[in-house]
């Protein structure tokens, strides 16, 4: 549809702000406008406030950078989770996705990323930093390594390993039940479930 085909600038705005989303083209985000259009204005407006406050008020928890609704989230706040073993992971659906298997009962850290040299993503860009603060405080006895297994993610995995071999903690990753190649976030629950539970030393991956 070009611009000057949509019968109202506010239409035509509106469904350009859609089609900023991710797989969201205009074709469909104009049959999403058009869907809104013929709501109650009253449940427009609640889809409206709900997506402001979201923006406006989400948190990313103060230890382990998970998205919270306060400064430190429920799991990191959970005193019946073990805090002696992190899960290391990407990103926030990787949390998401561990804790559907409920297969796992310690923390986690989100790194924000892997690093990447083609894409310019190097250690600084990552929460590293604050992921090393723990372990020198002596009180994490294993690092589960739970990366994408893709050449970004092993490098990542070795950085970290290379980091943290000189400390007390045991460094293992999650099994290759996940196929090399994967990103975490769509493996099915039972085979990721099943990697944990069956992860390795990682030295044992070099």
């Amino acid at each position: 549809m070009t611009a000057s085909s949509y019968p109202s600038k506010l239409l035509e705005s509106a469904v350009n702000e859609f089609a900023k989303l991710p797989g969201i083209g205009k074709k469909t985000a104009l049959r999403l406008v058009l869907h809104l259009l013929k709501q109650e204005k009253e449940m427009v407006f609640k889809f409206a406030d709900t997506i402001h406050h979201m923006r406006q008020e989400i948190m990313y928890c103060k230890s382990c950078h998970n998205i919270s609704d306060s400064e430190i989230c429920d799991i990191c706040a959970d005193t019946n989770r073990d805090h002696s073993v992190i899960c290391v992971v990407e990103s926030i659906r990787d949390v998401m996705a561990i804790e559907s298997t409920q297969q796992f009962s310690g923390i986690y850290h989100v790194l924000g990323g892997v690093i990447s040299p083609m894409d310019g993503i190097g250690p600084d860009d990552l929460t590293i930093g604050p992921l090393l603060e723990k372990i020198q405080s002596g009180t994490v006895k294993e690092v589960i390594f739970a990366l994408s297994t893709t050449m970004e993610g092993d490098t990542t995995n070795f950085y970290l390993y290379k980091k943290f071999e000189k400390y007390d903690v045991q460094t293992t990753t999650i099994a290759r039940g996940v196929s090399i190649g994967d990103e975490l976030e769509y493996t099915d629950e039972v085979t990721l479930g099943r990697s944990l539970v069956n992860r390795l030393p990682f030295e044992k991956t070099l």
